[in-house]
């Protein structure tokens, strides 16, 4: 099965709706998508009614997904969930946390732009970035501060204000790596860590999280090199977990308006795996 099992929507930092993402995906010949969204489950049930409504159940198969971000010694850990049941109260309850400390962390954020810089920009224009419940994040309060004229791009944004050593940047307060796993896994979820090339002490990182119920690495990612492939694949193998890959899609490629949905390479077999590993968690 064509496969990508790392999207976003609107309703994070994605930029196409749920029914965007459902017609290229078809377009482009995917047969599985998951939506993994950052720390919601909204765009599952859109993207399924609209399949529904457009009769093309039989071209297209939606995975229940999330990215779930934590932090853990300073370094950002994201952990992708796959088939978990949404309607566990620890996994809602996890939700919330994360959704709650997205809007304290804004609203800190837009009072020290505006008494240390002057920059002055309301809540809602943040908010509105993104479709209704979703996650507001650093990439709408980067195009807010823009829009309000606080800076020239939104690259310019991100390097004087949106990160750990600007003076009006608040570090979120999440849950933590360990936390995420064991929720998504408990759920009856398969945990996966994502994009692990970003973390160096992921091989210490990953087999401390095996301990919670991590199941696999993302090994295909638009950012790994063939020879990140291989290593993470390799390293899977060895501590028999499984892996899967995605294009981590979030927007058309802004120099050639090319878009990279499903266009990294994710071996057939990795859906069959995933799969595979959701039964056993459920006969476990």
């Amino acid at each position: 099965m064509k496969s990508d099992l790392h999207i976003h929507t609107l309703y994070s930092d994605g930029v196409f709706s749920p029914e965007k993402i459902v017609d290229t995906a078809i377009d482009v010949g995917l047969q599985v998508i998951a939506l993994t969204d950052h720390d919601n489950v909204l765009s599952y049930p859109v993207a399924k009614d609209y399949l529904k409504k457009t009769n093309r159940e039989d071209k297209l198969e939606i995975i229940q997904g999330i990215e779930v971000n934590t932090l853990y010694k300073n370094y950002e850990v994201h952990i992708l969930g796959y088939f978990m049941d949404v309607n566990n109260s620890d996994f809602q309850n996890m939700i919330k946390v994360q959704q709650q400390a997205r809007v304290k962390q804004t609203k800190e954020i837009i009072n020290l732009l505006a008494k240390k810089e002057g920059i002055k920009i309301k809540f809602e224009d943040i908010k509105k970035q993104v479709a209704e419940g979703g996650s507001i994040g650093r990439p709408h309060i980067a195009k807010a501060i823009t829009n309000a004229g606080g800076t020239t791009s939104v690259i310019e944004a991100y390097s004087k204000y949106i990160h750990d050593d600007s003076p009006v940047y608040v570090q979120r307060k999440t849950v933590s790596p360990q936390d995420a796993v064991e929720v998504i896994y408990d759920a009856g979820g398969v945990p996966v860590i994502a994009h692990p090339h970003d973390i160096d002490i992921a091989e210490e990182l990953i087999k401390e999280l095996m301990q919670h119920g991590l199941r696999g690495i993302e090994a295909y990612h638009r950012k790994h090199s063939p020879a990140c492939v291989e290593y993470f694949s390799s390293m899977a193998e060895e501590l028999g977990l499984i892996v899967t890959g995605g294009s981590d899609f979030h927007a058309p490629n802004i120099m050639n308006g090319q878009i990279i949905l499903g266009k990294n390479f994710v071996p057939e077999w990795v859906y069959d795996k995933l799969v595979e590993e959701k039964k056993r968690i459920d006969m476990a």
